[in-house]
């Protein structure tokens, strides 16, 4: 019998458990029994894990997996047993104990059917997490109870304000020497501007975490069992007993500030039940006016069970959130809004949206996530930017890297196609009468270029099919031919990230590359304003080309010195209007190059103030010339400089080393902004532009005996220092030829 049992791949320990043990694992199989059941809208949670790198998301993910019984044994990130944590399913993710991907999972809590996206904390991969909380409803937002607020922390909160997106807090890792999840919260208030409140308190700290305190129904949990899976209730000890009263009075008072029905309460001095609370939690929670903050450490197993409850009585389901699509008939303002039908009635028309497309072993696999409506196998669908038709042949949920078939799709549901040509962002319906679409993900822009080759000639075929299926899986992962250097140029979101994609390339495509330096992604703008008056006018016989721009090119504020703006002024017939968007292109033309030192130009706003044209020779592209020589005029009178981008810089050291890494910041050009301390450990704060951050890494480890950790993300554009302007300048004069005197004429 037992041999029998065994043979049950790959799950056989599960089967065995389930013979030996029923009353243990029953349960745990039969929730996967209940998930193959189509449920009520309020019965569904779809939630994403998100936090600063090394905060414990994915260990937290493999709890849940495990609590929940969708995994039978839990294994560690970078695990001794050399298996890996469940959602870090690429080989890569596995040896750096990093994750890169953000990975799909599902799983059934209490009835509850609950989708989840364990996301990357590192910078380098923030389209990931971008993308996952575009299509979800609500988050966790995991802080390490020693790092606490952390640099990616802060831009997980932008990207989920972006959304709108509920969150939970959880203070994760209250086991590590140095942990104090009063400092946390105080950081979440201060720093991420959250309306916030414990729901429950630490039994000990440290090596003496035994549990926490539940405010809410004044019970005191303890996690036993060899996994932490047996939940005992007891009473608050005694000499926790008055703090205990102090936060739950502080946690009433905070949600009657925000929430009406709790404040009448309050005013009329009613004691709430616990009902009550839970209700204005929820409410509260859902409006994004209060955050909820737990505690726990998901890799000693204490703390992961009542967060789960948390998600299922907090967060919202797909019918909390009101989801809307861009009408697209003709006529109909572009900003006019659509409000989603998230009901599972069927007859509303079908409406989905690719977030994530990724090479799967039958093909491109897309991620969907459904709005309105409902699938079937067999149904075919519309991509609403191209208006290609596609037939569903095969319709699959995720568990990280394996998939599991579903014949029906719902609204409210994360799934995924075979076969379906077409790029993150795509909008889908069954039916093209319904002229709608989706918003679009927001990508980030990409801050450091390197050359790229195959390291054979003869690998180019292979090297061509890699950079095509990882551009169009990775919006920040761009690629380009600088025909000036004769050089391949790849761009991403920082080293590790481009370093990733070129160990992708040797492992799934068998072709070895060679990075070279990498490259900034300088700016130019303006200094100070400068009139322009250009004429084009070409005669060759027949009809010639006449076009006259009259304007000011003006540089923007500092807080806009990343975009472009064109501004028509004119007044009159001097400039016909069907001649205006060819002028804007032709300073959009010139802005993709700029004359002083090759990089894009920034920060500048075209205003078109008058012209003169041709009844005869005056066209589009006369107009698209001349803007494009009112340009070069602006470049050989105006003063113009270069921008380069800057980095808020973490870098977190014991406190012996401070000394080191602030002369180390400083040799690098950075402006210390601010100092954190605690428990020997300090945090320096800095501003450091991208272009000296270069090989810090290991500076910082060889400096600090390897303790040493740091973040950076993209904070501004900054006027470049003037020796690395010169620099760039002269760099820039080799390569294309031009003399000094033809190019710096007023710099």
């Amino acid at each position: 019998m037992y041999y029998l049992i065994s043979s049950f791949r790959p799950s056989n320990k599960f089967f065995t458990n389930l013979l030996f043990s029923p009353w243990k694992n029953h349960s745990r199989y039969c929730s996967h029994m209940k998930y193959a059941q189509h449920k009520d809208l309020e019965y569904i949670r779809n939630i994403g894990i998100s936090a600063h790198i090394d905060s414990g998301k994915t260990t937290l993910t493999e709890r849940i997996l495990f609590y929940t019984g969708r995994i039978n044994e839990m294994h560690e990130v970078k695990g001794k047993d050399n298996v890996g944590a469940t959602m870090d399913s690429m080989e890569l993710e596995r040896q750096r104990g990093i994750t890169i991907q953000s990975a799909a999972t599902y799983t059934v809590w209490k009835n509850y059917n609950i989708n989840i996206i364990d996301t990357p904390g590192h910078v380098d991969f923030t389209v990931e997490v971008e993308r996952a909380l575009r299509v979800l409803d609500g988050a966790i937002l995991v802080l390490c109870a020693v790092g606490g607020v952390q640099s990616q922390s802060l831009t997980v909160n932008r990207q989920m304000k972006r959304y709108n997106v509920p969150c939970l807090a959880f203070i994760n890792k209250l086991d590590r020497l140095g942990a104090n999840p009063k400092r946390v919260l105080s950081q979440i208030k201060s720093k991420l501007g959250h309306n916030a409140a414990l729901l429950q308190l630490p039994i000990g700290l440290e090596n003496d975490c035994k549990g926490v305190i539940n405010l809410i129904d004044r019970k005191a949990l303890y996690f036993e069992g060899d996994f932490g899976e047996i939940i005992r209730e007891d009473e608050i000890p005694k000499n926790m007993a008055t703090e205990s009263e102090e936060r739950r009075q502080e946690l009433i008072e905070c949600l009657s500030n925000i929430d009406d029905t709790l404040g009448e309460m309050f005013l009329e001095e009613k004691v709430p039940t616990e009902k009550d609370i839970v209700a204005a939690i929820r409410r509260s929670c859902l409006k994004r006016t209060f955050t909820p903050v737990l505690l726990g450490t998901a890799l000693k197993n204490k703390g992961v069970q009542p967060l789960l409850d948390a998600v299922i009585s907090y967060l919202p389901c797909p019918g909390d959130v009101s989801n809307f699509a861009i009408n697209n008939e003709e006529g109909v303002d572009k900003d006019a809004k659509v409000l989603l039908n998230p009901s599972r009635d069927s007859s509303n028309p079908f409406m989905a949206l690719a977030f994530k497309l990724e090479a799967g072993r039958f093909g491109q696999l897309t991620y969907m996530r459904c709005y309105q409506g409902h699938l079937q196998r067999g149904d075919y669908l519309y991509n609403v930017r191209t208006r290609k038709k596609v037939r569903v042949v095969r319709l699959v949920r995720l568990h990280a890297d394996q998939m599991e078939d579903v014949n029906d799709i719902f609204a409210g549901d994360i799934f995924a196609l075979f076969g379906v040509d077409c790029s993150s962002g795509d909008s889908f319906v069954k039916d093209l009468k319904v002229n709608l679409a989706m918003e679009s993900i927001h990508v980030p822009d990409t801050v450091v270029s390197m050359s790229i080759k195959p390291k054979d000639t003869k690998d180019r075929d292979q090297f061509s099919k890699a950079v095509a299926r990882f551009t169009k899986e990775d919006p920040t992962f761009q690629f380009s031919y600088d025909s000036d250097n004769k050089e391949t140029i790849v761009s991403g979101m920082g080293e590790l990230h481009l370093e990733i994609y070129s160990q992708r390339m040797e492992r799934e495509y068998n072709c070895p590359v060679i990075l070279g330096k990498p490259k900034v992604s300088f700016r130019e703008t303006l200094v100070q304003s400068c009139e322009f008056d250009y004429l084009h006018k070409k005669q060759s016989g027949g009809s010639g080309q006449f076009a006259r721009v009259i304007g000011i090119l003006e540089p923007l504020p500092p807080e806009q010195n990343t975009q472009l703006i064109f501004k028509d002024e004119t007044s009159g017939p001097n400039v016909p209007k069907q001649f205006i968007p060819g002028i804007e292109r032709g300073f959009r033309f010139m802005a993709q190059k700029g004359l002083l030192s090759g990089h894009k130009l920034a920060g500048l706003k075209f205003r078109l103030l008058d012209g003169a044209h041709h009844i005869v020779d005056s066209s589009e592209l006369a107009f698209n010339l001349a803007a494009q020589g009112a340009i070069r005029q602006v470049f050989e009178e105006g003063l113009w400089q270069v921008l380069e981008p800057i980095m808020s810089v973490e870098v977190t050291i014991p406190e012996e080393y401070q000394g080191t890494v602030m002369g180390q910041l400083n040799k690098r050009h950075g402006i210390i902004t601010g100092i954190e301390g605690s428990d020997q450990w300090v945090t320096v704060f800095a501003e450091v532009p991208l272009n000296d951050m270069f090989g810090y890494v290991s500076e910082l480890r060889s400096a600090t005996q390897g303790k040493g950790e740091y973040a950076m993300e993209y904070c501004r554009y900054s006027p470049a220092l003037p020796e690395v302007q010169d620099k760039l300048i002269s760099a820039y004069q080799e390569s294309t030829g031009v003399l000094p005197q033809q190019k710096k004429k007023k710099n």
